[in-house]
């Protein structure tokens, strides 16, 4: 680990209370950067996190927002930009999800999920690359899609549905953005072992595929938050 690799920048993230959130902040706080901007829904969470980051240097700054709502997105934003002057690197990272057949899916499901999963991700991404045209610094806007945007899952069709969103979202944010230098990527997870990941199966399902494994991915094992947080700051960084 470089601790050099991001110093001095400004890094914002969206669901930093935990899971891919909270390793991604510490990862990027071990390797130098300056401030770092949590948002996240649940108050507690970001407390908990916002200390750990502390005790590794940056300064943290906390932003409780509901970013099913676009207003709430871009207030995010614009908060972080007010406190630091600027935004390097934007982690558009917050998920929401329900688990319901389609023929069932509610309309209620469907709006909230395209809502956090997608539309919030335009919309951070918008005005975080506004941001930056205008600074003319250039910066880094990630995304956190998902093995689902590569095809169907049963029960899933409204996430699925918005992660493969994403993706086409980061290609065409990157082809038009480059020459801003802008650069514009995602990662797409797998199973993982977070806390959303407990939520939606329980707590002792979780306990088994940890002590046996998770014998649907090639690796056995469930995907860990620092892997992915590895993957954002290697994509952050100047390799």
């Amino acid at each position: 680990m470089d601790a050099e690799r991001h110093a001095g920048k400004v890094v914002f993230i969206t669901g930093g209370g935990s899971g891919f959130g909270r390793a991604t902040a510490l990862r990027f706080a071990q390797e130098g950067a300056e401030r770092i901007y949590l948002v996240d829904r649940a108050p507690d969470r970001l407390d908990a996190v916002a200390a750990e980051v502390e005790g590794l240097g940056a300064h943290i700054g906390k932003i409780t927002a509901e970013l099913s709502e676009i207003a709430e997105c871009e207030r995010a934003v614009n908060e972080a930009i007010a406190d630091a002057g600027r935004i390097d690197v934007a982690i558009s990272n917050a998920a929401a999800w329900t688990q319901e057949p389609f023929l069932e899916l509610k309309d209620e499901s469907w709006l909230r999920i395209l809502a956090v999963n997608l539309t919030a991700y335009f919309v951070i991404g918008q005005r975080v690359a506004r941001a930056m045209v205008a600074n003319e610094r250039g910066g880094v806007i990630l995304f956190t899609a998902s093995i689902s945007s590569l095809g169907g899952s049963p029960e899933f069709s409204h996430y699925g549905a918005a992660k493969a969103g994403v993706v086409n979202l980061a290609e065409s944010m990157a082809l038009e953005l480059v020459n801003h230098k802008i650069r514009v990527n995602c990662i797409s997870p797998g199973p993982s072992d977070t806390q959303q990941s407990v939520d939606l199966v329980g707590q002792e399902l979780m306990d088994t595929w940890r002590k046996d494994g998770f014998p649907v991915v090639p690796m056995g094992r469930l995907g860990a938050p620092d892997d992915m947080a590895a993957a954002f700051s290697y994509l952050a960084s100047d390799d």
